[in-house]
């Protein structure tokens, strides 16, 4: 017996109808028409296969939908296999109770046509899915920064962008370590548990993104920062499937708050903006969280300036050479001074702490310290030429100076070219971060004091190694970072005096020249006395000062004290 045509007409077209309702596809509707559709045709199993290619076939990878069963069995009636364009397999199959009357040609006819056009659906869903993967999804799964774009332009479109959402850049800190103490396979397991943490909390209208690496943007709510934040300072991330092994996570970031007021003008308006905060958050360090601020963009400013001016400032020479003294305290003797920079830029002399950190992201920083050896080298033969007696003059090293394996040739050859007697220089160097600048750091020293150069570390007490760095180098002289001296209203017994009591009886005990940085007061020289530390430097004496003045302290040869303490 032939189904009906009319009710056969009405469910095909509610069928197609569901199945081209592309923008509100109803899933439960759509499957109620086609368990219509097979108690018609009394059909007892209808099942469709989806596989990427003929391998994923052959080996049973693949997806395979089963939409109606009404668990009455029965061979298959009709079977459709096709191969697609991009070597996808699609196939569907139709199975009917053997007991159940025959199906007419025109049956058959009109079931093969529902089927061809279930098939052509699923190549289609799958096609959108393919394309949605491919687009907005990296080769590991993660989503990717097109399909953050997508979710920020949904957002600014409804509305809700300005004013609730922050963007955040993040990188995670020593991922490399990671990777090298629990291998690559478990910092992978890392990575996207670390990820599905952030997912969670973005929830479905925030969105995580990877951009690649260990490098992820994220967009949320504003009222769950907070909690994102908590996890970038550091979150403890399981690796095995019994939660007994983890590490500890954290990342650098760079947070944009979207303001209200915010023009989204384009797609890399955001993006900029948390790019610019987080290369902050990179290379300054703390707890390498970084705000976007209109502040930081007129900072950044102003050191791109310092950057595009460096090279012909260099050339013009408008680096100038100042010298602060270094004094006996007992006997107020200049026994030596440090060489300072400053920038002579038109009118403004600028300080260094303005252009120093921007060139010491770079290897400019280590030109720089060149030039002022020569120009201390060029003013001490002057000296010399014209029977001025020179102190020895100290001339601070960037650390980044140590990955120059000529670095100690290159030293001493500004030295002898200007045909400067080797006692009359010291180098000052800064503590070390790391084992391998440790050793290379301890290789110059040695090397120096070969060749009868002073050598000086400067800002002890403000690293992480500096007893292990006084143990190991051979040092001439140790600087006291001004950190370490009590000020005039702590007494002998607070926890500063004590560490400068002991900091200068070691350096002395070991055979160490010490100095103190930063005394500015009669009663600082007074405590340098009474902890026989007997060189000082500091505005109590004198400022950093052009060559001219200090060509006449070099003359004079020493301060009167009595006369400089009752001063202060």
């Amino acid at each position: 017996m032939e189904t009906s045509s009319e009710k056969y007409y009405m469910l095909l077209e509610q069928l197609l109808s569901e199945m081209n309702n592309i923008r509100s596809f109803d899933r439960d509707r759509f499957i109620s028409v086609l368990t219509d559709l097979c108690e018609l045709f009394r059909i007892s199993k209808g099942v469709t296969e989806f596989y990427t290619n003929e391998e994923k076939e052959r080996l049973g990878e693949g997806e395979i939908i089963c939409d109606y069963d009404n668990g009455k069995g029965g061979p298959a009636i009709i079977e459709h296999r096709v191969l697609t364009k991009s070597q996808a397999v699609i196939k569907g199959t139709i199975y009917r109770p053997e007991d159940e009357e025959p199906l007419s040609e025109r049956d058959l006819q009109r079931l093969d046509l529902i089927e061809r056009q279930l098939l052509s659906f699923v190549a289609r869903n799958r096609l959108a899915s393919a394309v949605e993967a491919l687009g907005f999804y990296d080769d590991f799964g993660f989503k990717n920064r097109r399909a953050f774009m997508r979710q920020a332009e949904r957002l600014n479109s409804q509305g809700l962008l300005k004013g609730r959402y922050t963007a955040i850049m993040l990188n995670l800190r020593h991922f490399s370590v990671i990777n090298q103490d629990i291998g690559r396979a478990n910092g992978d397991i890392v990575l996207r548990n670390f990820y599905k943490l952030i997912a969670a909390i973005a929830d479905t209208d925030g969105i995580i993104s990877r951009l690649g690496g260990d490098s992820f943007i994220v967009l949320i709510r504003n009222e769950l920062l907070e909690h994102v934040m908590s996890l970038l300072r550091g979150v403890p991330i399981y690796y095995d499937k019994e939660n007994e092994r983890r590490v500890l996570v954290s990342a650098s970031a760079g947070i944009f708050k979207i303001p209200e007021d915010f023009n989204f003008h384009s797609r890399s308006a955001i993006m900029d903006r948390m790019l610019s905060a987080y290369l902050i958050a990179k290379t300054e360090g703390g707890e390498s969280i970084t705000f976007y601020s209109e502040d930081m963009i007129k900072k950044k400013g102003e050191e791109m300036r310092i950057i595009q001016l460096f090279e012909p400032a260099l050339s013009k020479k408008e680096f100038k050479v100042f010298y602060q003294p270094k004094v006996d305290v007992n006997t107020g003797e200049v026994i030596g001074a440090e060489a300072l920079c400053r920038w002579q830029h038109g009118d403004n002399l600028i300080s260094p702490a303005a252009f120093v950190p921007v060139l010491e992201q770079s290897n400019d920083i280590c030109r720089l310290d060149f030039y002022i050896l020569d120009i201390v080298c060029s003013d001490i033969r002057r000296w010399l030429d014209a029977c001025i007696e020179p102190v020895r003059t100290s001339v601070n090293f960037s650390r980044k100076h140590l990955i120059d394996v000529d670095l100690l040739h290159h030293i001493i050859e500004i030295i002898d070219r200007h045909g400067v007697p080797h006692q009359y220089i010291e180098i000052e160097l800064t503590e070390t971060t790391t084992d391998v600048e440790f050793r290379v750091l301890k290789r110059i020293v040695s090397g120096l004091q070969d060749e009868g150069i002073c050598t000086s570390v400067d800002d002890f007490g403000m690293g992480y190694s500096s007893l292990n760095l006084i143990r190991e180098i051979p040092w001439n002289v140790l600087k006291i970072d001004r950190c370490f001296l009590p000020a005039d209203n702590e007494n002998d017994q607070s926890v500063t005096s004590l560490m400068y009591r002991h900091v200068v009886a070691m350096a002395l005990d070991i055979g160490l020249e010490c100095i103190t940085e930063g005394v500015e007061t009669t009663k600082q020289i007074e405590i340098l006395r009474s902890n026989h530390c007997r060189h000082a430097q500091g505005y109590i004496f004198d400022k950093p000062l052009p060559r001219d003045q200090f060509e006449k302290v070099l003359n004079m040869h020493r301060y009167y004290l009595e006369k400089i303490l009752s001063e202060h």
